[in-house]
């Protein structure tokens, strides 16, 4: 499964029938969405940089989470993430004036810098981007080339309210369940070994 077109027919073959073409492709967006809500691995970090000069900032539109907002300064300067109602007393009670943003938060779809930017600064942020969908028009990303398995159970099971009282979709569940665990435990272990080991030193 390589392929959006191999996925679909293992599904296919999987359910056992061969009149759901036109809605196959529907299970595997109702499985991505999921997808989007539950995996938050390292294979979805990106960066993305732009001109902060407001105090809201649009994210990039495949934007899922936040992990991490600088200013390119010299030094860098790291944004400290403070919830919305925080942000509202500090602009309250300490920031009146604009100056350089030291806060950001996230308020709906967009961000919000405390104090209000004075001037042009670079930032620079590190999310957590949507994974890319599958289409005719682009035919694998890196979550199929990772983990088909996932892509195939997780299409499984949201093909089960359209047809109704499969048998096998405790079994579908169950799977689906195991493969999340080890994508993630996996993305556990890769971040311990990126770690930079710290030697002991001894006391004395």
């Amino acid at each position: 499964m390589n392929t959006y077109a191999e996925l679909r027919s293992t599904i296919a073959d999987y359910l056992n029938r061969d009149d759901l073409t036109a809605v196959i492709p529907t299970f595997i967006r109702l499985a991505e969405s999921k997808f989007n809500r539950k995996l938050r691995v390292r294979q979805m970090i990106t960066r993305a940089t732009a001109t902060i000069d407001t105090d809201f900032f649009a994210p990039p539109s495949d934007w899922l989470e936040n992990k991490e907002f600088q200013l390119n300064t010299n030094p860098i300067t790291k944004l400290e993430y403070i919830t919305e109602s925080y942000g509202n007393q500090l602009r309250q009670s300490r920031f009146v004036a604009a100056g350089k943003p030291q806060y950001y938060t996230v308020v709906g779809s967009q961000l919000e810098f405390i104090p209000t930017p004075d001037g042009e600064y670079v930032g620079e942020l590190t999310y957590y981007a949507k994974i890319p969908s599958l289409s005719d028009s682009n035919t694998s990303n890196w979550l199929l080339a990772y983990a088909p398995d996932l892509y195939l159970y997780g299409a499984l099971i949201e093909a089960e309210p359209y047809l109704k009282n499969d048998e096998r979709v405790g079994l579908w569940g169950e799977l689906y369940l195991r493969v999340v665990t080890d994508i993630e435990v996996a993305d556990e272990r890769a971040s311990v070994a990126s770690t930079p080991l710290v030697r002991a030193r001894s006391l004395g």
